[in-house]
Parts: C-alpha cells; sequence; structure tokens
C-alpha cells in the first residue's frame, strides 16, 4: 500500500486548491473525487466572477484548470467514491467502492454539501435491499438484472455507464444527455423525468416516475441515486469526526478537526458565504496547516511564488 503525506478526499474548488498547495509544498499527495461534475461548482454552467478569470466559464472548466495546475506540481488523482475511514491510528487510511485502501499521515477533508437534507418515500426502507448510491460498490450485485439510475450530471451517467457492465438494463432518468453522446442498446433513458418514490415488498421491485408524459412504474431490482442537495457530505466517516448538530465538520482556525492530522475545508463546513474563492481560500489554510502539522512547524510557511 502506497503511503501519501497527504490525501485530500473531494476535488471541487477546496480541495484542488489543498492539493496544489501541498504539492507545492513538495508533500507526496492524492485527491480522491467521483467526477469532476460531481460537486457544486461542476455542476454550474457559468462562472463570471472568480478572481483571475476575466471570461464567464463552466464550473467544469474551472474544476479542470484547477486538477491540471495542481497536477504539475506532482500531486495525483483519482476519480473514485471513498466509503469509510479509519483515523484511529498515526496513519489513516481511507477505503474506495472498488475495493482498495490508501494511507497517509494526513487528511483533508472537503467534501462539500451536495448530500441530500430529505429521501424520497422508500428510499430508507429498500436502502442495501436495492437502493444504493455506488455502482462501483453494489453494480456487480445486479447481474443480468434490470436497474434504475436517477441523478444530473456527469457523474450519474459515469455510474450508469459502469452499471451496463452488470445489468440486463439500464434505467437512465433525470438528466438530459448531450446529442453526441454513445450509448449501448441495454439503455433506456428518461430526460427530465423525475424520481418519485421506489417500490417494493422486502426488496426493491420497482420505481416511481414522472415524466413530461405522466406517471410510469418501471419494474426494476435496484435503483441507484445520485440526485444533488445541500447537506454535508458526511456519511462516509461514519461519526470518526466531529460534527455540530447540522452535521457540519466543526474545525479550528486552522481547519484543525477533533482528529489530529485530520482538517477538513470548503461546504461541508456550512459556510455562511458558499462561493468558490471561499472554499478555495480555506483550502490553501488547510493545506499550509497540514504542511505545519507535518514539519512540526510552529508556524506557517509562507507561499507567494
Amino acid at each position: 500500500m502506497s503511503e501519501y503525506d497527504v490525501m485530500v478526499v473531494g476535488g471541487g474548488p477546496a480541495g484542488a486548491t489543498a492539493a496544489l498547495y501541498a504539492a507545492r509544498a513538495a508533500l507526496k499527495t492524492i485527491v480522491f473525487d467521483k467526477s469532476i461534475t460531481a460537486g457544486a461548482l461542476g455542476l454550474t454552467s457559468k462562472i463570471a466572477n472568480y478572481p483571475g478569470i476575466p471570461e464567464v466559464i463552466p464550473g467544469e472548466e474551472l474544476i479542470t484548470r484547477m486538477w491540471n495546475q495542481a497536477r504539475q506540481y506532482g500531486a495525483e488523482f483519482k476519480k473514485t467514491k471513498i466509503v469509510s475511514v479509519d483515523f484511529s491510528g498515526e496513519i489513516k487510511v481511507v477505503f474506495t467502492g472498488d475495493g482498495e485502501s490508501y494511507q497517509a499521515k494526513t487528511v483533508i477533508l472537503a467534501t462539500g454539501a451536495m448530500g441530500r437534507s430529505s429521501a424520497l418515500p422508500g428510499e430508507g426502507q429498500f436502502l442495501g435491499r436495492g437502493v444504493s448510491y455506488c455502482a462501483t460498490c453494489d453494480g456487480a450485485f445486479f447481474k443480468g438484472k434490470e436497474v434504475l439510475v436517477y441523478g444530473s450530471g456527469g457523474y450519474a451517467f459515469e455510474e450508469a455507464l459502469f452499471l451496463a457492465r452488470f445489468a440486463k438494463i439500464v434505467h437512465f432518468a433525470g438528466a438530459k444527455l448531450p446529442a453526441d453522446e454513445k450509448i449501448s442498446e441495454s439503455f433506456r433513458l428518461y430526460p427530465e423525468a423525475r424520481l418519485t418514490k421506489i417500490l417494493g415488498d422486502s426488496k426493491v421491485t420497482g420505481a416511481e416516475i414522472v415524466t413530461k408524459q405522466g406517471v410510469l412504474v418501471i419494474p426494476v431490482e435496484g435503483v441507484f441515486i445520485y440526485s444533488a442537495g445541500n447537506k454535508p457530505v458526511v456519511d462516509y466517516l461514519f461519526g470518526n469526526i466531529g460534527t455540530n448538530e447540522k452535521m457540519c465538520i466543526v474545525v479550528d482556525k486552522e481547519y484543525r478537526t477533533n482528529m489530529p492530522g485530520v482538517f477538513a475545508c470548503g461546504d461541508v463546513l456550512c459556510n455562511d458565504v458558499q462561493q468558490a474563492v471561499v472554499a478555495a481560500g480555506q483550502g490553501c489554510i488547510a493545506a499550509l496547516s497540514a504542511d505545519k502539522y507535518l514539519r512540526g512547524r510552529k508556524s506557517y510557511v509562507k507561499d507567494y511564488k
């Protein structure tokens, strides 16, 4: 197992900036992110107020530039989902949905606030019995079966493509795909449809969606949900990090959590001002704090170049 100095969970403006500053400090750095379009900034169609970027650009392009800049200094990026962590020891460990594990001396949590605050009817009831949020974790359980993927953005479609390796039919609802997107015959598309209910008895047996033509019930055995929200994404931590009553990660002025060697930044802190530039600034401080922690310094090293 390769050991890093810094692992960053989340590749939005906070995580990407943290990776840039950590890598520039000659720290071996890796970033885990589901997809460039999985976060709030990546889903934004127009960005016109980011300093130094006078032209209006899509959020996906801004994130891509951040990733590429961090890569120039040696940061690694891995597209995957972190499903659990072990921060109990001096060396921190994270576990991915595809069965891999990584370890580092420090971790920066920057998973944002795209979690949903309310569940769909049947979602909680059938969680683990047909309802899933991770195709790479559970896709193999649906070999030869029909499943529904619901969500917006590129990440939902990437998960649907992965499921197509196993499922007989993949019903894809919610997002409208680009005209030039190539899909296999195993796909059934319901652009701009809304998932309203998950049906079943002891396990999932179907899904109810609302299309422009009306209500449609689709017989499926699995439902994979990737719809956006504004709740801090902390489910993968399983209570290992201190949070407040709203599940926001609690940090001090140096963005240290209650766990030594673990830092947090960005919208996962429930910032009053949710702007990319604010998240990026916090990512910078979190990385400088990680560098300070690793090298046993009493003060920050200034990085102006």
